[in-house]
């Protein structure tokens, strides 16, 4: 059974955090390569808020699970192709033509035609990555939905383990041949239609423990690994691993606890970030080229990484929150911003 209306409020304030983390992770990119290069507490500090927001896109895919696998509708295939496919397939393809446009006025033409030519393994700027995995998802959900339907909670419960092994053997590098992207992805869809619909406050203090075990990892993991190395090191950075998957459930149910605090006049801010997420996502990258170049070449201007990357992403969240509403309103482009 779904989640009454009043308690959904707590999605929209996920989808919100999560959009706030992905351009942070977007800011800092240049910093956390530049191990050796800047001083260790400047390094670091970029890589522990990376270490700390890689739940960000899971949770769109966990928020999915939860809404999409909950319908009680009857399934029409064409409604569904045209009104939820087609929502996230027009506005991927949209900004895809947009990056390339964008790469062959940076690059130069012979460097936009080959990011074309390379569109089918590599997308046209790096956030684009998430629709080749994501828009296959919407082909598991309609098979998916009648599953969990008809699957006892323990059996679920049994599902959900399954696929945390997995993605434990993901971060171990075990070779199996259940370790693809689809199936790796699908748990989260699990995951979220799980949490959302089952009562966890027996399980909640094991997660939110886990949850923070994972986080220490992370940081901790990413700086010996990295010291050892001598450059970056990105192995507790996945989004398959079960480091990300425990981080990812803690903050889904911290905002299912929580929510509910949130004040009217702020939670209807939290809202209109939520309705605007998609769009947010798909525009930010955009408003980053000139900061993220600046960074690669004078880190140093923009100082300390633990106050800059902050700051950095605030702006740049209100500059393509007033862009992507301001688009929305626009009949000609608004499928671009859905």
């Amino acid at each position: 059974m779904s989640a009454p209306r009043q308690e959904i409020f707590y999605l929209h304030l996920l989808r919100a955090v999560a959009a706030i983390a992905v351009i942070a992770i977007h800011v800092l990119g240049p910093f956390r390569q530049m191990y050796g290069e800047i001083p260790l507490d400047a390094w670091f500090s970029a890589v522990a808020i990376n270490a700390s927001a890689r739940w960000a896109v899971p949770l769109f895919m966990m928020i999915s699970g939860a809404l999409l696998l909950s319908s009680s509708k009857p399934f029409d295939a064409q409604y569904y192709l045209q009104r939820r496919l087609g929502k996230v397939v027009v506005p991927f393809v949209g900004w895809t033509l947009i990056y390339l446009a964008a790469t062959s006025l940076l690059e130069g033409p012979q460097a936009g035609l080959t990011a074309l030519i390379a569109l089918n393994t590599d997308p046209a700027w790096y956030h684009l990555w998430f629709f080749y995995d994501f828009i296959p998802l919407y082909f598991v959900i309609p098979l998916l939905a009648p599953l969990l339907k008809a699957m006892s909670e323990e059996q679920v419960k049994l599902l959900v383990v399954a696929w945390l092994t997995l993605t434990l053997m993901h971060l171990l590098k075990v070779p199996t041949p259940l370790s693809q992207n689809l199936i790796l992805y699908s748990g989260y869809l699990v995951l979220g239609w799980y949490l959302f619909n089952h009562d966890t406050r027996a399980q909640w203090r094991y997660w939110i423990g886990l949850g923070v075990a994972a986080l220490a990892i992370n940081w901790v993991g990413s700086y010996l690994l990295t010291a050892e190395k001598g450059s970056y090191n990105a192995l507790f950075m996945g989004y398959k691993t079960l480091n990300t998957v425990l981080i990812g459930a803690m903050i889904f149910l911290l905002a299912q606890r929580y929510a509910e605090a949130v004040g009217p006049r702020l939670r209807r801010w939290v809202t209109s970030l939520s309705t605007y997420s998609l769009g947010i996502y798909l525009l930010h990258p955009m408003l980053l080229i000139p900061v993220r170049t600046a960074i690669e070449r004078h880190y140093d201007a923009f100082g300390h990484p633990a106050l800059a990357i902050p700051l950095i992403t605030l702006v740049t969240l209100l500059v393509a929150w007033a862009l992507t509403a301001l688009l929305s309103r626009i009949p000609l482009v608004r499928k671009l911003v859905p």
